[in-house]
């Protein structure tokens, strides 16, 4: 692994070219371009509040903004492991003819959509201000350290997936499928606390790599606390668990990847 590392930090500008060219990219034909990166979370911010605020009302206070802190790094993670599950066979023309450390595709992948997402937090910056709330300067230390478990969370799912659909193409499609289940799994459109009767479903839940995510990011952004030692723990090291494995499957199956391409 750390031979691996070493090589991406070798073609970093590689890295870094595939990032400004998915940037750019993204919404080159369309109309409103770049502004989509801010719309689109707003548009399912809209969705999501009227059924949960006014259909199947569930008594949160100010549920937009208990919906919106969840919702954006949730929109990360499941574009990373779902659309990122197609990016090394999107690219089978530079990886059965060219040499680089196919790790970069992945990377690449994940990054954009990091980059995406730190851009959308200026939303639900301006969106947390202008409701009144004010932010806990101590707690908001705590807000990079868990994106950065984000990232390498979703980084090693996404190298995982990945590598797999060079083998399974059907996996790219039930990526969506899996990714949309998931959400419902995990406690974006409701408190976990529902689960405060249930010991059992709440171990379920808390296997969940994402549930500690979720979790950690609410109380930061709207609860305004730091939080709890043991949701850090867990994320953490579900961060790194996943990330180790994610290089060590990828680096097993991506020896074969010119031949299944």
């Amino acid at each position: 692994m750390v031979k691996v590392i070493k090589e991406l930090y070798d073609y970093r500008q590689m890295i870094i070219g595939f990032v400004k060219r998915d940037l750019k990219g993204r919404y080159k034909a369309s109309v409103l371009g770049f502004l989509w990166t801010f719309i689109n979370p707003l548009l399912q911010l809209l969705v999501y509040t009227l059924v949960f605020s006014t259909i199947m009302r569930n008594g949160i206070p100010e549920y937009y903004l208990f919906l919106f802190v969840a919702l954006i790094p949730w929109i990360f993670f499941a574009t990373s492991i779902s659309g990122g599950s197609g990016c090394v066979v999107s690219q089978n023309t530079m990886v059965t003819k060219i040499y680089f450390p196919r790790e970069v595709l992945p990377v690449s992948y994940v990054t954009s959509a990091f980059v995406n997402m730190l851009l959308t937090y200026i939303v639900v910056f301006a969106v947390v201000i202008l409701t009144g709330h004010t932010l806990d300067p101590i707690a908001l230390l705590f807000l990079p350290l868990i994106m950065i478990v984000e990232y390498f969370l979703a980084l090693g799912i996404t190298l995982i997936t990945s590598a797999l659909t060079v083998y399974f193409r059907d996996l790219e499609y039930i990526m969506s499928i899996v990714t949309m289940a998931w959400q419902f799994l995990t406690p974006v459109m409701y408190d976990v606390s529902i689960l405060d009767g249930s010991p059992r479903l709440q171990t379920i839940f808390y296997m969940n790599p994402m549930t500690s995510v979720i979790i950690a990011y609410r109380d930061i952004m709207f609860y305004h606390k730091v939080p709890q030692l043991n949701t850090l723990v867990v994320a953490v090291c579900m961060g790194m668990l996943f990330t180790i494995l994610g290089f060590e499957i990828f680096g097993k199956l991506k020896r074969r990847f010119a031949e299944e391409l």
